[in-house]
């Protein structure tokens, strides 16, 4: 049995349907995720204003460094979910193919989960992100497209399977989140309070980020079991966490448990934003800093052409955003709920496309390159998983 949820005007109501069983469609189309084309270049304004609290703690230094310590991967194709195991293999699904595949953390070898069933893959749709409970590594979540909507799942992990056979059938968690060939969200993670959180987009459509009757454009958080958690979010009953957002690529927390997210702007700015629940950040009505009441202003803001973000994530004190477009990886180091300094820009064009970066933890981050996904100029290992050491 699964109970679709909506946002706090419909409320949840149980609705049972079968697994998904429909055959994985793949089909080619132009996207648009990389954001339009810039319109005129206005300068970086200032930072946010944090609330009274926000700014306690130590500043992260001003200046960063970023070593690639290692290739620990090369030849994957259209690679967009990672998810580290316990013991430092990780997972790696893959977006037009619907695979998941592990990978070891030490010689790099691949070994396939098995397809994902029910993907539909077209223009940025198909198997997206994918998490991993932090106290059951048994269980894999999965962010896909299907011929009808976005929605997770979860499958049973089993390593003793044989290759291409170690992923039991997928139950559904949550459905109904709006596809379309663009702006379909797709990231999913556990937050530190154990909840399920995912990033949508408003599928093309921007009225939606908007409509609180409506699932695109939003941050949902959920129990495992895809339940409104009955506290911490604006309403008990619902999973409606932040709205007003028009493609949400990128979640992770820091030290603090406070939230940031990273989005995809139109034609004139990226976002890099604090979440808070209930909170509006704009979309359509603001793209970057507006300064209009009612709407949260971004952290930080670029031009398109210079990130169109995707994965982020938090380590030693900084904001690690990984860009598209821009070909490079951004830090942003913090103080508290605002930046200490200027963003950083780190391997401008030296690995191409970025789509996912992962903390290990410690001082060190997984980052998966993106030139495969129809967009990029693939060379030979194209696509890869580094190791990067960062200060």
């Amino acid at each position: 049995m699964v109970r679709s949820r909506y946002l706090p005007s419909v409320r949840a109501a149980a609705a049972g349907f079968a697994a998904l069983a429909l055959p994985a469609v793949l089909v080619t189309g132009c996207s648009s995720e990389d954001s339009g084309t810039p319109e005129k270049e206005r300068s970086r304004s200032g930072s946010a204003t944090p609330s009274p609290g926000e700014e306690t703690g130590p500043a992260a230094p001003a200046k960063g460094s970023v070593t690639v310590q290692r290739t620990i991967t090369t030849g994957l194709e259209a690679p967009w979910g990672l998810a580290p195991l316990p013991g430092g293999d990780l997972l790696v699904s893959t977006r037009d193919s619907g695979k998941i595949f592990r990978i070891d953390g030490r010689d790099g070898k691949k070994t396939e989960l098995g397809t994902v069933p029910g993907v539909s893959a077209s223009g940025e749709s198909g198997l997206l992100g994918i998490a991993v409970p932090r106290d059951d590594a048994r269980m894999v979540y999965a962010y896909l497209t299907t011929e009808s909507d976005n929605r997770i799942v979860r499958m049973l992990y089993d390593d003793k399977k044989p290759a291409g056979d170690q992923l039991g059938a997928p139950d559904t968690v949550f459905k109904g989140i709006p596809k379309g060939e663009v702006h379909n969200g797709g990231r999913i993670a556990f937050g530190p309070d154990k909840m399920l959180y995912a990033g949508t987009g408003e599928s093309g459509e921007g009225g939606l980020a908007q409509d609180k009757d409506s699932l695109g454009g939003k941050i949902l958080r959920m129990t495992p079991d895809g339940e409104p958690p009955g506290q911490g979010n604006p309403e008990s009953d619902s999973v409606f966490y932040s709205y007003g957002h028009r493609n949400v690529q990128g979640l992770d927390w820091d030290d603090d448990k406070r939230l940031w997210a990273s989005e995809f702007g139109q034609n004139t700015w990226d976002e890099l934003n604090l979440i808070r629940p209930g909170k509006n950040y704009g979309w359509p009505e603001a793209e970057g800093k507006g300064g209009k009441a009612g709407l949260v202003d971004p952290v930080e803001q670029w031009k398109p052409a210079d990130a169109s973000p995707s994965g982020l994530a938090v380590a030693k004190g900084s904001v690690w955003m990984a860009g598209l477009r821009g070909e490079r990886l951004w830090r942003i180091p913090l103080r508290g709920a605002k930046p200490a300094a200027d963003p950083q820009a780190f391997l401008e064009g030296r690995y191409g496309r970025l789509r996912t970066v992962v903390s290990d933890g410690r001082d060190g981050l997984w980052l998966v390159t993106n030139e495969t996904d129809t967009r990029g100029t693939p060379e030979k290992g194209d696509d890869r998983i580094l190791k990067l050491k960062v200060t």
